[in-house]
């Protein structure tokens, strides 16, 4: 890596450990410790998911006109103050407004931060950097919980406190480690007007029109709701009521899926690096299916208790092995389909495609994780064949080389490989 791309990812890194310190405790820290109860706990969380939503449909455009640089640092202040705030708030308008701001904040920096991971790599390079930044930030998440579970105490809220000011700090560091970041000059919407003078084509309706696009953000949809929009709501409910594991197995589950993605992320990138993406994700969603199963026998096959948690301890481990493989695939692929004015809006649209199926994900899971055990796995097991079926038909969207970058013989910092099909094709599959 560069020294630009190098300091992208420790930063990135850093943010995510910083994360890690709060994201496991929020709702016990607004419930318990600040003693505003489980409904304003719920009301917290769903507000740090609405900023998000909020904010991303406007965040690609500005991206791509000032720059994923102070887009990136903008989203990192705001991201510090939201913490700092809600580590010292105890009332409950200060708790909800300073989640949102948290939210808002940190919902920002995935498109910002995978924009520059764009602007400082080639095709060639690109499936590694996005896999080194998966890796990275997902150890920073399983050090951060790890460090801040030994320092939190429910009986002395200053505990609490000292978590959200660290993840301020870790927010201000990647902002500061950004601001020393030479990035190459990116394209800009202002310096594409075509030669008759007219405005740029750009915009919600030529991404709606790039079919391959639209394709990849239904994939994208029922891979977060059948996946990431499970682990902490539905999976977690159906674990404790139909398989009868403890609570704190969990833990010990979602530990093993870190510990899978640590392991296995650059084993698995040699593996899949020089396949056709739609296939690995079609093995993906098998692979998926199967950790279903394995999960139903857990709280459906009248097992020994041990069998129960070793099934279930297995499943969030598959799951782990799935998200290895999507990492150097799904996020290359959305900038490999930008043009190149927009790939800012690009990785906004697929951002907010995913905050939509984490916001959906708990609250269909949920409810049947906890009582409707049997038609709970049926379902995710069909959702996750289907991952396999779509990512079938996308491949058959893409180019040769969007589906298997290795095909590149010539490395090239340009984003597009394709354009909607609403603007017109010069050269298929061109590099410059």
């Amino acid at each position: 890596m560069g020294a630009a791309l190098r300091r992208i990812q420790l930063g990135s890194a850093l943010s995510a450990f910083g994360l890690g310190f709060t994201v496991p405790y929020l709702y016990v820290y607004v419930a318990q410790v600040r003693d505003l109860g489980a409904g304003t706990a719920g009301v917290v969380l769903a507000a740090f998911a609405m900023a998000a939503l909020a904010v991303l449909p406007f965040t690609g455009r500005t991206i791509d006109r000032r720059g994923p640089l102070p887009v990136l640092i903008v989203a990192a202040v705001a991201a510090a103050v939201g913490a700092c705030a809600l580590g010292v708030s105890n009332g409950v308008t200060s708790v909800v407004l300073s989640a949102a701001v948290l939210g808002a904040g940190t919902a920002v920096m995935q498109p910002a931060l995978a924009t520059m991971l764009v602007w400082c790599s080639s095709t060639a390079t690109r499936t590694r950097a996005f896999a080194m930044q998966f890796f990275l930030q997902n150890l920073g998440l399983g050090l951060g919980g790890l460090v801040g579970g030994q320092l939190v105490d429910v009986g002395r809220p200053s505990s609490f406190t000292l978590l959200f000011l660290i993840e301020a700090a870790m927010f201000v560091v990647l902002g500061v480690v950004a601001a020393t970041v030479r990035m190459p000059r990116g394209p800009s919407l202002t310096e594409k007007v075509p030669a008759d003078g007219t405005a740029p084509k750009a915009g919600l309706r030529v991404l709606l029109s790039h079919r391959a696009m639209v394709q990849l953000c239904v994939l994208g949809f029922v891979i977060f709701f059948a996946c990431y929009g499970q682990f902490e709501s539905g999976l977690a409910a159906y674990g404790t009521e139909a398989a009868g594991i403890e609570p704190s197995t969990l833990g010990i589950a979602l530990a093993a899926n870190t510990a899978v993605i640590v392991a296995a992320q650059f084993v698995v990138l040699r593996l899949v690096e020089r396949r056709r993406r739609s296939r690995v994700i079609a093995w993906v969603g098998l692979i998926w299916a199967f950790a279903w199963i394995v999960a139903g026998y857990a709280g459906l096959g009248h097992g020994s208790q041990t069998m129960a948690t070793a099934a279930m301890i297995s499943t969030y481990a598959l799951f782990g092995l799935g998200e290895a493989m999507l990492s150097p695939t799904v996020a290359p692929l959305v900038a490999d389909l930008a043009p190149e004015a927009m790939v800012g809006q690009y990785n906004s649209a697929f951002a907010l495609v995913k905050q939509l199926a984490l916001a959906v994900g708990p609250a269909v899971g949920g409810p049947m994780g906890a009582a409707l055990h049997g038609p709970y796995i049926v379902t995710f097991v069909l959702f996750s064949l289907g991952i396999t079926v779509l990512a079938l038909k996308l491949g058959r969207q893409l180019t040769p080389v969007q589906d298997k970058p290795s095909l590149s013989a010539v490395p090239s910092r340009v984003v597009a490989v394709s354009l909607p099909e609403s603007a017109p094709v010069t050269a298929t599959g061109a590099v410059r």
